[in-house]
């Protein structure tokens, strides 16, 4: 979704778009379009979160850094983009199609969760006890396998979401806008991350899994499944991935068997910048990610260009102070 900066430079000044921090913006203006940029960072963030979730979860529990797991987010893009085009192909109008969307994200969050099921059984469990090496190496291989066979089955080509899917509607308020897409957005994220952090911290379940991430060996003699708390987590990660996966379609309209690197890389980015294994960390570290990147891209002069440089950079800033991320690193206890 295009950035609405010149159409706030217009309203302002009444003529053409300059970067922020150049000459010819009042302090209104600049507020305005530190705002919008950080509303635009926030929705961009939960998109970071969702799929960090699934990072976090898994080294908290196995330490493991699945590689795998942005393109599994890809996967589920995919998947949604080819159920919601089969209701509109048959005949759904607009409002039935929205109602419809509802059961699109939980099919395709559970088609994804098992596909993640089976990446564990097959490339993770028998690598469990090897050394730390061999799962990485696994964990690539299970990546380079989805992302070309998503290319074999959809081409390599972008692929476009049908439009109008959620209705363009927009509120203006002040010089701020908010679409209804934005609203959806944030909205499910935050709902979904929510349960997630009710679920581990306050659920008999959420219990063995905070135990099964402190001790495996103790787990077992307190009677916990530890291959099942796995399975969960190979559930739970890929679910919320799938979810991202839908929406990141939604929202930009385009997506490319190429997603899940680049999504994935940022995710993981946010998941140390919060704490890796640290559950409120990778949320936190989603949010601020996507910030920062807007940030950037709307208040330095062709920021747009080298925000993810600057991204990156302060990721190292952050880390040279904090090493453990900006909540520390929890893989015990409190997950």
């Amino acid at each position: 979704m295009a950035l609405p900066l010149k159409a706030i430079a217009a309203k302002r000044k009444g003529g053409g778009y300059s970067p922020p921090l150049l000459k010819g913006f009042d302090q209104g203006g600049a507020m305005d379009i530190f705002l919008q940029q950080l509303i635009n960072g926030i929705t961009i963030g939960s998109f970071y979160a969702l799929i960090a979730l699934g990072y976090t979860m898994v080294y908290g529990v196995l330490k493991l850094i699945n590689f795998a797991h942005g393109d599994l987010f890809m996967t589920g893009s995919y998947l949604g983009l080819t159920l919601i085009s089969m209701l509109i192909g048959a005949g759904l109008g607009n409002q039935a199609l929205l109602l419809a969307l509802v059961g699109v994200f939980i099919v395709v969050m559970l088609i994804v969760a098992g596909l993640g099921v089976g990446i564990e059984r097959i490339a993770y469990r028998p690598l469990r006890r090897a050394s730390r090496l061999a799962p990485v190496v696994s964990a690539l291989g299970v990546a380079i396998a989805l992302q070309n066979s998503v290319m074999l089955i959809y081409g390599p080509r972008y692929r476009v979401y049908p439009r109008g899917v959620i209705p363009p509607v927009y509120w203006q308020i002040g010089g701020l806008q908010i679409s209804l897409l934005q609203v959806f957005v944030l909205v499910l994220s935050l709902v979904l991350m929510a349960a997630l952090y009710y679920f581990i911290h306050y659920t008999r379940l959420g219990t063995a899994v905070r135990a099964t991430a402190l001790d495996h060996d103790v787990a077992r003699l307190m009677g916990i499944d530890v291959d099942a708390i796995v399975r969960l987590i190979f559930i739970i990660g890929p679910a919320l991935g799938a979810a991202g996966g839908i929406m990141v379609g939604l929202y930009y309209g385009r997506i490319n068997f190429t997603l899940g690197w680049g999504y994935g890389l940022k995710a993981f980015t946010a998941a140390i910048l919060g704490g890796i294994g640290n559950i409120p960390g990778a949320m936190l570290g989603g949010m601020l990610l996507g910030i920062f990147e807007t940030l950037a891209a709307g208040f330095i002069p062709q920021g747009g260009a080298w925000k993810e440089a600057i991204v990156f950079l302060i990721l190292i800033l952050i880390l040279i102070i904090r090493p453990r991320g900006i909540l520390g690193e929890r893989v015990a206890e409190k997950l």
